[in-house]
């Protein structure tokens, strides 16, 4: 039950991640034969910074229990900020981040296939190696998924602190991103009320971890069980995508 539970809301997480990789194709103009190579190397740098990232979060719970309660909080005060944020796409050229990168590589005019540097000699450029945008889409993509994680990890601590449970559901959620990415990129835009049912969950499982934590200092005599948070999940999810696509019917595909 913990796992399908941190399953379920890490992959609901990543229909924001999917927005987001979908704007990044369209505003560095990847092709859609060179975004399967992209999204590989990037889920496969994933897997290695969440084993970083979880490592970290397992050892400041095992030395810390009340690091759950600023999870928690932390989960409530994103959920919020989701509820009544503005519905403005974002703007990838005025991302900071991105104009860093922009400034400090050396990349090259347009794209050379499937390959992320190039050699200048070989391409009439000044010699040494060329970073190519596939290179730069494929940081920033991992970029987003590390700003991604900051709310998921929580997430799936607030739900189990087995690190066992929370790598493997983080982990097998994340191997389907691609798949996911590619059956859904072209309709993301339907899913506008999806927003606030992930606002809902992540609220919900701050409350979760909350009690879990005030029942062990015996504070409260009650936790949520974990049957009945799975359930509160799927059903918040199904109803946000079941709205969502209600409300879009008329909405073109793409």
């Amino acid at each position: 039950m913990q796992y399908l539970t941190g399953y379920l809301v890490e992959k609901s997480l990543s229909m924001d991640n999917v927005f987001v990789m979908s704007l990044i194709f369209t505003t560095m103009a990847v092709p859609r034969m060179y975004q399967h190579r992209v999204l590989f190397w990037g889920i496969m740098g994933v897997i290695v910074l969440r084993a970083l990232m979880i490592g970290v979060g397992a050892v400041l719970v095992a030395e810390f229990q009340w690091m759950l309660v600023l999870f928690g909080l932390f989960l409530m005060v994103t959920g919020v900020k989701m509820l009544f944020s503005d519905d403005t796409p974002p703007s990838l050229e005025a991302n900071r981040g991105y104009q860093w990168l922009r400034r400090h590589l050396r990349l090259t005019p347009g794209l050379h296939g499937k390959h992320f540097l190039v050699r200048g000699e070989t391409q009439q450029l000044a010699p040494g190696w060329w970073a190519t945008p596939l290179l730069l889409t494929l940081i920033l993509i991992e970029s987003a998924d590390v700003v991604f994680a900051v709310d998921s990890i929580p997430a799936i601590f607030s739900i189990t602190q087995d690190p066992f449970l929370v790598y493997t559901s983080n982990i097998f959620a994340i191997l389907g991103l691609r798949a996911l990415y590619f059956a859904l990129a072209a309709m993301v835009h339907r899913f506008h009320y999806l927003k606030y049912a992930l606002a809902l969950v992540l609220v919900f499982i701050g409350v979760k971890v909350g009690l879990v934590y005030l029942h062990d200092i015996h504070v409260v005599d009650f936790t949520i069980p974990t049957p009945l948070s799975l359930g509160v999940t799927l059903l918040l999810l199904s109803s946000g995508v079941a709205v969502s696509l209600y409300k879009t019917r008329h909405e073109p595909i793409g």
